[in-house]
């Protein structure tokens, strides 16, 4: 992990080499690349949801696809992840992927936000935003903006090398995401788009992205406002309401994201829907229109990435972000593709070669076994009469265990503070007694009635399922358990609180049982194996009969896997995987003794099947 403050921003900007520069504008029909009409022929494939290793490969799948942009949020958590501290190595290396991307002589648009939605984790915003007094995200709150102003400043001074004027590919950077559909305080979106004037020079145009339905609310004055949706609608609604400059879709659906538990999103296959989509972009293009897919490239929500929409309950986004794309999550091209580059090439005289790219691998199995409770490898507790949430405790993602040790008896029905935020397992004395899920709406989720006698331990395991990044509650996305937790009507006060971010998987501590005579009852426990791969790949893992937990190969967290889908099948790159020697460890936290076995496969599958835990 490679950190900076910005005073040790010089030696990352030292790889930066710009050349002689171009320009980028726009008039009132046209965008204009040293004066001549450019149509944006775009594509999104967001630089983290993509190991660096594979960015050559995807890219070049972009330009042989026809497109000559690629685009790209900046998810703000994952880079300052402190405050003030910036990891810039790996897939947050922008500087890299952007000069890769005009190495494939693709141009960027930075879709930085800082709010961006893009079903991830709180639409971007790191979660120690919840420890600043009186702060509200997404408003004229003056400690919101004096660390968006911080932020921008710093990311500008980054990649400010890489803008068209000094010779870098970046021509577009949109100001906030879909505001309109927020909120209207054009207050707030204005000293917003000050400070990306500020922080980003060289020559990048600044732009809005919204719904046709919330133009005029997302709208910043002096700023291109653009629609997403139908290449259709959004001109005949920038041209009703007297928005001057050439039309761009910024968000072309090709289909739409994936939900925990509801049906998979796709059109592969479907050659009617593949051929209309085709004779939209043809239309778009014949009449000056621009677009951005949505998405080229999905990828994946890897660790705890992924966030959530929320209607009466939380929807948690799946780990797999594939999204029906042209080019599927293992970077793969569909049928879609295929068909894209049929029509898109007829817009341009230097279509590349289609690249080749490595097989994918199978594993025809993986001997997990047992290798520790949990319960058994826990840190060193905070301890606190009232339970309080994760990002008090300095967490921001993972797991966070309560226990409570029982003095006297107390019986009835279990209420975990606030809510559940967003998923508790109960245990008493390490044997589960059931689950509440914010999965489900209040009023209609599990109940979990106890009897605790002198000498019980009561344990809490919750679950950060994603924070919500889409709709009014975004200003509310603290995680954990909160206030005050009862049984019937007595309050239990005086915990022991435990953080299990599980960032890399956990360590087996020495001494450690080996768990055995597994059931339904059974606390979480840690599998491990090793194992080795011929030639190392891409693969889908897989773990029939397995309800729910975590996957980690190598150090790398590829994501939660969850029985009720769609999501069956999970990414693992080839990049991550050696030829020996491969460790993989699986955190089951609902083991039952008839988990199947774990292997890799070429051809992913997708199923919803019923919640066991469901009310």
């Amino acid at each position: 992990m490679r950190l900076y403050t910005l005073g040790g921003l010089l030696a990352a900007l030292a790889s930066v080499q710009p050349t002689l520069g171009a320009n980028f504008t726009y008039n009132d029909t046209d965008f204009l690349l040293d004066g001549e009409p450019f149509k944006i022929i775009g594509g999104q494939m967001d630089a983290q949801r993509v190991p660096w290793q594979e960015w050559d490969s995807r890219l070049a799948l972009a330009r042989a696809m026809g497109l000559n942009t690629i685009s790209t949020y900046v998810y703000w958590n994952q880079i300052e992840d402190q405050p003030g501290q910036y990891i810039t190595n790996g897939s947050n290396n922008f500087a890299a992927y952007i000069q890769k991307a005009q190495d494939a002589d693709l141009k960027v648009i930075l879709r930085v936000g800082p709010f961006v939605c893009g079903e991830h984790e709180w639409g971007g915003f790191p979660a120690w935003l919840n420890n600043i007094d009186n702060m509200t995200v997404r408003s004229n709150n003056p400690q919101f903006l004096e660390r968006t102003e911080s932020w921008l400043n710093w990311l500008g001074n980054w990649l400010n090398p890489l803008m068209i004027n000094n010779g870098g590919p970046i021509i577009m950077i949109q100001v906030e995401n879909e505001y309109g559909f927020y909120s209207n305080d054009h207050t707030y979106t204005s000293a917003l788009a000050a400070q990306f004037e500020n922080a980003f020079t060289g020559g990048a145009v600044l732009y809005t992205n919204d719904g046709t339905d919330g133009l005029e609310s997302g709208a910043i004055p002096n700023i291109l406002a653009e629609t997403d949706g139908s290449t259709t609608d959004g001109p005949q609604a920038r041209a009703q309401d007297g928005f001057k400059g050439p039309s761009m879709d910024g968000e072309y659906y090709i289909t739409w994201l994936d939900i925990v538990g509801k049906t998979h999103q796709s059109f592969v296959g479907d050659d009617a829907k593949i051929a209309s989509i085709q004779a939209e972009l043809s239309t778009a293009l014949d009449n000056n229109i621009s677009f951005n897919i949505y998405m080229f490239n999905g990828g994946t929500n890897f660790g705890f990435q992924n966030g959530a929409d929320w209607g009466d309950s939380t929807e948690p986004v799946t780990t797999s972000y594939d999204y029906g794309a042209p080019l599927d999550e293992s970077g793969r091209p569909t049928d879609i593709y295929y068909a894209l580059r049929e029509t898109l090439g007829n817009y341009t005289s230097d279509l590349p070669d289609v690249p080749d790219i490595e097989p994918m691998i199978n594993i025809s199995s993986i001997d997990v076994k047992p290798a520790f409770y949990l319960f058994d490898a826990l840190p060193t507790p905070q301890t606190m009469d009232t339970p309080v949430n994760m990002e008090q405790l300095n967490q921001w993602y993972g797991f966070t265990l309560y226990r409570y040790s029982v003095s006297d008896a107390v019986s009835g029905l279990l209420t975990p503070g606030v809510a559940a935020k967003d998923r508790i397992i109960v245990y008493v004395n390490g044997e589960r007694k059931g689950v509440i899920d914010s999965l489900y709406p209040a009023g209609s989720q599990q109940n979990v009635s106890l009897d605790l006698n002198p000498g019980d331990i009561l344990d809490l395991l919750n679950e950060n399922m994603g924070r919500v990044n889409f709709g009014g509650v975004i200003p509310y996305q603290t995680k954990g358990v909160i206030g005050d937790v009862k049984v019937g009507d007595t309050v239990l006060t005086g915990w022991d609180v435990y953080t299990l971010p599980l960032e890399s998987g956990l360590d087996q501590p020495s001494g450690a049982s080996t768990p055995s005579n597994i059931s339904s009852i059974d606390s979480p426990i840690f599998y491990t194996a090793t194992f080795d791969v011929p030639t190392p790949g891409d693969t889908f893992l897989e773990l029939p009969g397995w309800t729910k937990g975590v996957i980690w190969v190598n150090g790398n967290n590829l994501g939660r896997f969850w029985t009720i889908g769609p999501q069956q099948s999970y990414f693992l790159p080839g990049a991550w995987l050696e030829k020996t020697q491969n460790v993989i460890q699986i955190l089951n936290l609902e083991p039952s003794g008839d988990e199947g076995t774990v292997s890799g496969v070429t051809n992913r599958t997708w199923a919803v099947q019923p919640d066991p835990d469901a009310p």
